[in-house]
């Protein structure tokens, strides 16, 4: 049986692209991994997709490396176009496509200028927690590592709490920036922080009740639940 599989949407544009995806995701088809803000965005400009599930046997493959020079996922390929990094593969979609970047040149740098946020400033803080919080339960300096990673985490969910007030987006309509910080909020969800935020949790709800959105949870899910079933 393949392990490519073809993922449809609303428009069709060729050539369609290939992304790769845990054969049997970590996260147990919880859409953390780093494929989600990659079908989501494709999912929002209505561009078909294909799949190739990896293994974590075939990660650590030549053939893998070739791709992504890291051995991880997601991968994107497209004709020519190699390229890896989550964060880089969303914004090659936004700006290929109309309605994930505005069209006003000010607004548009602002869009970008968030995208890196989310994964520079507040991802950072937020992988920091959950790693001593979830991984590090045993160890003699948890609780010390503990108190200093979630002092750091809630000064940064300070800081974006402040700046959305009663936004529904980070910049006006929604972009390709709210694709990336909500996959990265969505990260909290289990720490039961962000219900101490409302305006971040009612942002966070507001992308998941996105068509795209659950299009792209149901495709992620879909594949975790084939592979759980082997």
């Amino acid at each position: 049986m393949s392990n490519i599989e073809t993922v449809p949407a609303s428009i069709e544009m060729k050539p369609n692209p290939t992304i790769t995806v845990f054969e049997r995701s970590p996260d147990g088809g919880r859409g953390l991994a780093r494929d989600m803000p990659v079908r989501w965005a494709l999912e929002e400009v209505g561009q078909p997709y294909h799949v190739r599930r990896l293994s974590f046997e075939a990660m650590k493959e030549a053939s893998h490396f070739a791709y992504q020079p890291f051995g991880q996922i997601p991968s994107y390929e497209q004709g020519d176009l190699i390229l890896f990094e989550s964060g880089a593969i969303v914004m090659h979609i936004a700006q290929h496509h109309s309605g994930l970047l505005p069209e006003d040149a000010l607004r548009r740098a602002r869009t970008v200028a968030w995208m890196f946020a989310a994964l520079n400033t507040i991802e950072p803080s937020i992988l920091n927690f959950t790693t001593v919080w979830l991984f590090e339960r045993n160890e003699p300096w948890h609780e010390a590592r503990l108190a200093r990673t979630k002092e750091q985490l809630l000064k940064r969910l300070d800081e974006l709490s402040a700046w959305l007030g009663d936004r529904e987006w980070l910049e006006g309509s929604f972009s390709a920036a709210d694709i990336l910080m909500i996959c990265v909020l969505r990260r909290l969800e289990s720490s039961g922080i962000l219900k101490d935020y409302g305006n971040l949790l009612a942002y966070v709800e507001r992308g998941k009740a996105r068509p795209a959105f659950k299009r792209a949870f149901d495709a992620q899910l879909a594949v975790f639940t084939a592979a759980s079933k082997n």
